[in-house]
């Protein structure tokens, strides 16, 4: 007899999820992690720390540009940097703690260590190897390298070592304009940076509705952070604590450069799997070295499941909190199951950008007819009360039974937002369905019902 049921290779959002879910359903479950906290990238140099900085930045914000107008006289704040980053470290600490408690109230044995296969049904850790009917492998992702950068977490970081600069830097270039360099972009602006983005492709984050793109651009070069777009990073060099940044144009291949005190790589992720001996298991990878799975989460390799950022999809922490659900119930017997045309994406940036569903990009290209309703938040008092008028909801609709197709939104808490639609999503509801809902006023959330209204007959305010 196995001495798991089931081991997780990972304690990620992903894994100690699953690991969480398949306990509640009475399994034997142990969790291998080799970081000396749990919570993974999401939790320890990720979604949370990030988060911190951003709130805190807005704080920041909100004190630099609306107190005076609300009556709210003070002097102007300052930034203590030591201070913030020891906030910062105290909401890890917070979360972690806290998953530590529910691994304690669950009865599930961590395994501290970084974790290998010698084979199916085999984990080691360290020197002791354990049995385990099911492995789950759920060991995330880390940035991606792009060549001629040599990061050292200092000049030329990731997000890990944006996360952690010991000083404030007077510029900052940031490659990529994805959500993690929009997101650390921004809060370095807001704390006095001046920050250039550099972005291979002609428009920022890759995929989303190219509206919200353009006017998300606008809004964070309003606030202080300048774009170059369709420009290939050649390389860097760094001397004297400066960097100095090569790209080349792609329209017209001219040679340009920028110096800067820090540089932050934010071109993406790539699955994590190093260590683990997926080659001498024969697990088989897609070509874009993700570990291939079936629609269970199955590897070609019997009693090795794969999920999170080393499986196909959106690299979302919660995207992987839903398959380890979903697999720890399929493991139990159960149905697990992911919709994957409901997934959210957000940016916290001010505003906030949140989306789920198609966009009309993808709608236009598979030839579907579809209706738009749009609502500006400048319609909506509550969002004017808190200065934050700019953005719009964007539901699309399809033009004959009027079942939500996909939902953008720029705006006043947009990543709470979105749910709303997601849950009418799930059920197959139409737009006319969150148009006859009621709306506590005054709310933001009205201007989503506003935007309903407007695939039919049209919205009230406005």
């Amino acid at each position: 007899m196995a001495e798991f049921d089931l081991i997780v290779i990972g304690a990620g959002p992903g894994g100690y999820v699953c690991a969480i879910r398949a306990a509640q359903l009475g399994l034997r479950v142990a969790v291998a992690e080799g970081r000396e906290t749990l919570g993974g990238t999401c939790l320890n140099i990720g979604c949370i720390p990030s988060k911190a900085f951003l709130h805190a930045t807005h704080s920041l914000h909100e004190a630099q540009a609306n107190f005076a107008k609300m009556g709210l006289i003070a002097p102007a704040p300052s930034v203590d940097w030591d201070r913030m980053r020891a906030y910062k470290d105290e909401v890890i600490g917070q979360n972690t703690g806290g998953v530590e408690f529910l691994f304690k109230k669950n009865k599930i044995t961590w395994l501290k260590g970084w974790a290998t296969i010698p084979a199916a049904g085999r984990v080691a850790v360290g020197e002791d190897t354990h049995t385990a009917t099911t492995i789950v492998i759920a060991s995330g992702s880390e940035p991606s390298a792009l060549p001629g950068l040599e990061v050292d977490e200092k000049v030329i970081v990731t997000s890990t070592g944006a996360l952690s600069l010991p000083r404030i830097p007077e510029t900052l270039a940031v490659i990529g304009a994805g959500v993690i360099g929009l997101e650390l972009g921004s809060v370095y602006a807001r704390l006095g940076s001046k920050v250039t983005v550099i972005e291979y492709l002609d428009a920022i984050t890759p995929g989303m509705d190219g509206e919200i793109a353009r006017t998300l651009q606008r809004l964070l070069k309003r606030q202080g952070i300048d774009f170059v777009l369709g420009a290939a990073v050649q390389g860097a060099s760094v001397a004297e604590g400066k960097a100095t940044l090569a790209y080349r144009m792609r329209k017209d291949d001219s040679a340009r450069s920028l110096e800067a005190d820090c540089v932050l790589v934010a071109t993406g992720r790539r699955p994590f799997t190093a260590g683990l001996g997926l080659d001498a298991l024969g697990v088989a990878l897609t070509p874009r070295g993700q570990i291939a799975t079936d629609a269970a989460f199955r590897t070609n390799i019997p009693g090795i499941h794969a999920i999170g950022d080393v499986r196909e999809g959106p690299m979302l922490a919660h995207k992987a909190e839903d398959e380890g659900i979903a697999l720890a119930e399929i493991i139990a017997g159960r149905h697990g199951h992911v919709n994957y045309d409901v997934i959210p994406g957000v940016i916290y940036t001010t505003p906030e950008v949140a989306a789920v569903g198609l966009t009309e990009e993808a709608l236009k290209a598979r030839g579907q007819a579809y209706r738009v309703g749009k609502f500006s938040f400048m319609g909506n008092g509550r969002a004017k009360a808190m200065f934050a008028g700019d953005g719009f909801v964007k539901i699309l609709a399809d033009k004959e039974t009027d079942r939500i197709l996909g939902c953008h939104i720029i705006g006043p808490q947009a990543g709470e937002l979105i749910h709303e639609v997601c849950v009418a999503m799930e059920f197959g509801a139409a737009a006319e369905d969150i148009a006859r809902t009621c709306h506590a006023h005054p709310t933001v959330s009205e201007a989503v019902r506003e935007a309903a209204l407007a695939c039919g007959d049209g919205p009230i305010h406005a």
